[in-house]
């Protein structure tokens, strides 16, 4: 049997409409016929589930009835998955090089884990998707020194360093926008956490692989476009990042750290209050979080 016909790919859509079609086409390209795909659509209004119902690659759609969020969508989807598959999950806003998913497979055959590719912007520039587990050094880095500079420092939690894209092997984190599951993994971890509706589930669902015994991959042969970066210009997305970065470092440390990892995160806002709402809006839920509620979610 075929390597790709033990493949699952999973795909989660909220108002996709826009990017739907060329994911979809890239993977007909990348896959065997018959690969099976399961779309779980959070309630699009823009028509997503009857473009992935339309499209020739015949994906299955899950109509979730409501705004359910990524992890919980991710579930419902996996819940159709045989035991033996592996499973690939994606961003709506991809597309896959021809040899992507092949080489993924590829390597996932020398783990047990997770592979993730390179990824790049719709210009082909390289997009830092290696990441460090959030810390008080990263945040407090990121807070006084910029995002930007603590990475070019390798303070912060995104690894900027080149070189490390150039080359495959194990990293500690890496952007959920695509994540090649092995079946051993998911027989061992369970579900992702749906107490994330958006953000940072991916850095939980990582983090409990490690504390398993699994490797993470990076696995640069793999080479997806990735357009993202909404969370950046929407106030309301930049606000549930911020709290949800809170509630990740809450959810495993004690609470002095989480305390001077919630201060950093403030301390950079308050720095930035004049760059623009977006900071405004995320400033205020980043506060509201120590009265014991959260970012609205997005509907």
């Amino acid at each position: 049997m075929h390597a790709l016909e033990r493949l699952t790919v999973v795909i989660v859509t909220y108002n996709s409409a826009d990017v739907l079609v060329s994911l979809l086409d890239s993977l007909r390209a990348a896959i065997v016929p018959g690969a099976d795909v399961v779309i779980a659509d959070n309630q699009s209004r823009d028509g997503s589930p009857a473009i992935a119902k339309a499209h020739p690659l015949g994906p299955r759609v899950i109509a979730m009835g409501r705004n359910a969020g990524y992890s919980a969508a991710i579930n419902a989807a996996m819940d159709l998955v045989p035991s033996e598959n592996a499973v690939l999950v994606l961003n709506p806003d991809l597309e896959l090089q021809p040899d992507a998913v092949n080489a993924m497979m590829r390597r996932l055959k020398g783990i047990t884990g997770i592979v993730v590719p390179r990824l790049v912007d719709p210009e082909g520039q390289l997009y830092h998707s290696i990441r460090r587990e959030p810390s008080l050094l990263t945040a407090w880095s990121e807070a006084l020194l910029g995002g930007e500079v603590a990475s070019q420092l390798g303070l912060g939690e995104v690894v900027a360093e080149r070189r490390r894209y150039e080359r495959a092997g194990p990293v500690v984190c890496a952007s959920g926008a695509a994540l090649l599951i092995s079946p051993a993994l998911r027989a061992r971890i369970g579900p992702w956490n749906e107490g994330f509706f958006l953000y940072s589930e991916e850095v939980d669902y990582m983090r409990r692989a490690r504390d398993l015994g699994f490797d993470i991959v990076y696995e640069p042969a793999a080479v997806a476009s990735h357009v993202g970066g909404e969370s950046n210009s929407d106030p309301d997305l930049f606000a549930l990042l911020t709290a949800n970065r809170i509630r990740y470092y809450r959810s495993c440390h004690g609470p002095v750290s989480a305390a001077l990892f919630q201060l950093a995160v403030v301390t950079g806002l308050v720095l930035r209050l004049g760059q623009g709402t977006i900071h405004n809006r995320a400033l205020r839920a980043a506060l509201t979080l120590s009265q014991g509620r959260f970012a609205p979610r997005p509907q």
